[in-house]
């Protein structure tokens, strides 16, 4: 059985040392699935997170909140090496941009 209104972020892919498809749940990282087709990995997972989540319940414990339904400021802090800062406040000078613009372009490519 599958939780109800679940919003939480699946991923499938393939697990060479396996050679199977393993189904993986991002707010749960310890929990997988193997499974021989793309689907039933996606079934798979999803049931043992139902499992957890009914057994989290059951125990008091706190869930963790689903990625898709956290709130995002689009503002995050980055330390790089200072030769790095210098590079990237020449490159946005040079391209007319600021430097935010400038990382932001390169993180989302």
């Amino acid at each position: 059985m599958v939780l109800e209104n679940d919003r939480y972020t699946y991923r499938v892919t393939w697990a060479e040392d396996d050679n199977e498809y393993v189904g993986l749940c991002v707010e749960f990282p310890s929990l997988s699935w193997l499974a021989e087709t793309p689907e039933l990995a996606l079934k798979g997972i999803r049931k043992v997170v139902a499992d957890v989540v009914r057994d989290m319940q059951d125990n008091g414990e706190i869930l963790p909140e689903a990625i898709a339904c956290k709130r995002y400021s689009g503002k995050f802090m980055v330390r790089v090496p200072i030769e790095i800062h210098r590079n990237l406040a020449i490159r946005a000078a040079e391209s007319g941009v600021s430097m935010n613009r400038l990382a932001s372009s390169r993180l989302s490519q």
